[in-house]
């Protein structure tokens, strides 16, 4: 049926990739058109290629066509002439790539500074790359109605993808472009979008090409208007556009070039960058990018002394960015632990050290969360259990919940594991329900530092809320992960529990699918039966375990 509809829409191309409408249709054809029709819509649209690559709707059947390639390269020797041959013959998919990618290089600038062409291009570098971004694939596409914005699956399937060298080449070529105009990529913002897409693909599959245009970047920003206080440098990082930019290029960097460009534009400013209100997103990808001791020890250094001043200023991404460098590198993990208890104002007293969780997760602190009036300079009181046990849990932030996730990755996480453990079931359930707050428990289920006893200690807190726990959309999915890695008696124990309303489950949509993981029908009805299956699938679990391990 695509075939034939294809066939019948070529000689309307033009028309239907400029229409709304028509354009949505197209791209949904496009998902599943086989190769030989795909290639004559492409062909026709060849003649207008800057019309369509730059109008609203055309743009979104161009990246659609192009986004086809993981799936019709591998099946492009397969389907030589299966068809009659009176359609004439049309040029191959490789000879269409390589034909788009050539007209788009003459006319690089035009199309890269085009609000839509410049789509065209971001897709064509990862084409071309042999692979698929995912920031790129997760951007919605053709207009902004709901039906367009269901993607075809066949648009997202892989992330990489074998590619003919002459596509290598022609990246290579594309990317030369950019070293023309370099200055136009760094300031403009359209543009610039394309120059981090190549950077992104570069560093996948020519790492060394990548390296010459973040040199190339570098190098023009070192050169420019020398500032007062320092690098160059520093002035593009607080600015909207280049920052970007510069974020990208942070993140692709090699190791050793990136302890340089530390070294000669960074050191001794990152106190100013994380203070400022555009500066400090690049400090924190320059923080993503840590690896070794060696950038992490000065960085460290710089940082430690005003995490809490970073936190008040409304910038907790750059602290839990140097958490997430310190659980990395594996270094200073005891030092930031203790650095953030001070900056939320619960190391002293330590009866106050319990209370960790909830304020990391919220991130606010203790005096705040707990709402207590304490005049400054005055002696911090003592932590009031059951004040904390009566306290619903806060709302659990995105950036609260990595924090947490870091720190029960670290070698000794047993201070915040002991704050979890006093958490009262509500509150544990009210974690484990929150779309961000859910990930901790994944932590809690996979992380090499937690113990079986100390996970069995926090988890045990959920015993009664189990029900609310499966009929909970997040909630269901930690159930489920709980469930995979229990033993024989716990599952059980949750089987019982569960089994005790068992028509509510059944009724509710989540639950619905918990009732039918946990069997539990077999288990009410048929015990014996239920207990040989799951005994015989913490056997084979435990023989997987052995084989990964060894």
């Amino acid at each position: 049926m695509v075939h034939n509809i294809m066939k019948e829409v070529e000689t309307q191309a033009l028309a239907l990739s400029t229409n709304r409408t028509g354009s949505e249709m197209l791209q949904e054809l496009l998902g599943f058109s086989p190769l030989k029709p795909l290639c004559r819509v492409w062909a026709a649209l060849r003649s207008n290629l800057r019309t369509v690559a730059c109008h609203r709707c055309g743009v979104h059947v161009l990246q659609s066509a192009l986004l086809q390639l993981p799936r019709l390269l591998g099946s492009a020797a397969e389907e030589e002439e299966e068809e009659d041959g009176k359609d004439g013959p049309t040029e191959t998919l490789e000879e269409l790539v390589l034909g788009l990618a050539a007209e788009v290089c003459d006319d690089f600038l035009v199309y890269c500074g085009d609000t839509h062409g410049s789509f065209v291009v971001r897709t064509l570098l990862q084409v071309l790359g042999g692979t698929i971004l995912e920031s790129e694939r997760a951007r919605p596409r053709g207009s902004q109605s709901s039906e367009a914005q269901k993607a075809p699956a066949q648009e997202c399937k892989p992330a990489d993808f074998e590619v003919p060298e002459t596509f290598l080449n022609r990246l290579q070529d594309l990317s030369s472009s950019f070293l023309k105009d370099i200055a136009v990529f760094i300031t403009d913002k359209i543009s610039s979008f394309c120059l981090q897409v190549a950077l992104q693909v570069l560093h996948r599959k020519l790492p060394q090409f990548c390296a010459h245009l973040c040199n190339a970047v570098i190098g023009y920003l070192s050169t420019r208007n020398s500032s007062v206080d320092g690098s160059p440098l520093l002035l593009f990082l607080r600015d909207q556009t280049s920052s970007r930019l510069l974020e990208q290029v942070l993140l692709v960097l090699e190791p050793p070039r990136l302890q340089s460009l530390f070294e000669e534009h960074l050191q001794g400013q990152l106190q100013t960058l994380a203070a400022h209100p555009i500066a400090n997103f690049p400090l924190q990808r320059l923080l993503d990018a840590v690896t070794t001791p060696e950038l992490l020890s000065p960085v460290f250094e710089e940082l430690s002394p005003v995490l809490e001043a970073v936190l008040a200023q409304g910038h907790p991404g750059v602290v839990i960015a140097l958490v997430g460098a310190c659980r990395r590198v594996g270094a200073y993990q005891a030092k930031v632990l203790q650095l953030l208890l001070e900056a939320f104002h619960c190391a002293e007293p330590s009866s106050r050290q319990v209370a960790c969780v909830p304020l990391f997760a919220t991130l606010m602190a203790y005096e705040v969360y707990y709402g207590l009036m304490e005049e400054e300079g005055a002696v911090p009181a003592e932590h009031q259990v059951a004040m904390a046990a009566a306290r619903v849990l806060g709302d659990v932030t995105v950036l609260g919940s990595l924090l947490l996730q870091h720190l029960l990755h670290f070698s000794t996480p047993g201070l915040v594991l002991r704050s979890l453990g006093a958490l009262t079931g509500p509150q544990l359930l009210a974690l484990a329900q929150s779309p961000a707050g859910s990930h901790v428990l994944d932590a809690i289920l996979t992380s090499p530092s937690v113990t079986r006893k100390q996970r069995r200690h926090v988890l045990q807190n959920l015993k009664g809320q189990y029900v609310a726990l499966a009929c909970s959309r997040h909630g269901s999915r930690v159930l489920d992960a709980i469930w995979s890695g229990a033993a024989l008696r716990a599952r059980k124990e949750i089987a019982a529990e569960l089994g005790e309303q068992n028509q509510e489950l059944i009724r509710d949509p989540f639950g619905h699918h918990v009732a039918r993981n946990v069997a539990l029908t077999t288990f009410l009805k048929r015990r014996e039966a239920w207990e040989q299956q799951q005994g015989a699938v913490a056997k084979r679990r435990r023989a997987l375990n052995s084989i990964l391990e060894d």
